[in-house]
């Protein structure tokens, strides 16, 4: 894999994308600090629905827990705010990157931050695989609330063979189905709701990454 910036996210990273949205009953902070106990590698911050000052408000509380914990703290969408509260990067979807072109984000982070691209099919993948962004999702995987779509396994294989950085696989997974893509050889994963929404998320959070140091202890 070539990490050409900040190396962040090594082979079984977990990834946690937060979100109000599909929270539970703790607030979002709490889910945050247990799903760091549990293990968790990587947190983003994504909420549609909140003001800019709440935005920058909890993406700071976010910021200063992920640092202190050595966990990555990325932003959704928002370049500009991933500079103002001091993330280590930024999440882009692909309509994101008609608003703020790659270059663009690059200049308004930095050339020591993360940038991430969300890839919808195996096209969308081949053409961000080139762009100079450091990690790139691919997905949705399995049915998920989140989206009214998904693309199945089918490329999965195709993806691995190919990329030319670390790619993180999204949408529906659970403890139902993760071993599809762990048997596929899939290192890299993020969740939103089956980790949010646990009824223990500390428990629920170190299953996941066990199970993915176990699959790369075996080597599958």
């Amino acid at each position: 894999m070539l990490q050409k910036y900040k190396p962040f996210m090594t082979d079984n990273s977990l990834y946690l994308v937060l979100s109000e949205e599909y929270g539970g009953a703790l607030p979002l902070l709490r889910i945050a600090e247990q799903a760091i106990a549990g293990g968790v590698d990587i947190l983003q911050m994504r909420e549609k629905y909140k003001s800019h000052e709440e935005l920058i408000n909890l993406g700071k509380r976010l910021a200063s827990l992920c640092k202190k914990n050595g966990v990555t703290f990325i932003v959704n969408d928002d370049p500009l705010l991933a500079k103002t509260v001091e993330a280590d990067g930024v999440h882009l979807g692909q309509e994101d990157i008609r608003q703020y072109p790659i270059n663009l984000v690059r200049q308004i982070i930095g050339k020591d931050k993360i940038i991430g691209l969300s890839t919808h099919s195996l096209e969308q993948f081949r053409l961000a695989n080139q762009m100079d962004v450091d990690y790139l999702a691919f997905g949705p995987i399995f049915s998920t609330k989140t989206k009214n779509y998904h693309i199945g396994t089918g490329d999965v294989s195709k993806v691995l063979q190919t990329a030319l950085k670390p790619v993180v696989f999204i949408g529906g997974i659970n403890t139902d189905n993760l071993d599809v893509l762990l048997a596929a050889g899939v290192s890299n994963i993020a969740l939103i709701r089956d980790i949010m929404q646990a009824e223990d998320i500390i428990a629920r959070t170190k299953w996941y990454k066990s199970r993915l140091m176990m699959n790369k202890k075996t080597g599958r």
